[in-house]
């Protein structure tokens, strides 16, 4: 794992097309921005548990209709 320090507006790029940048830093919450291309899938790792669990009791098919979505570049995803 590599472990890294930023500060607001403070980037960092993984390969060509993925981008995390700093965009706030208050009360101990850290707020990032991720520009990816499109065909990236980015979750919360919180939602990815609560999908394992969700497989885990219905069935892969229908936990993957319910699985929330992820939000782009612009688009507002709760926290």
């Amino acid at each position: 794992m590599l472990v890294l320090s930023r500060k607001i507006n403070e980037r960092i790029l993984i390969g060509d097309s993925i981008e995390i940048k700093v965009l706030k830093i208050s009360n101990g919450r850290v707020k990032i921005g991720i520009d990816a291309d499109s065909f990236i899938d980015i979750r919360r790792g919180e939602l990815e548990l609560e999908l394992e669990v969700e497989e885990t009791v219905s069935g892969p098919a229908k936990a993957q209709s319910a699985t929330p979505s992820t939000g782009r570049v612009g688009q507002s995803v709760p926290a």
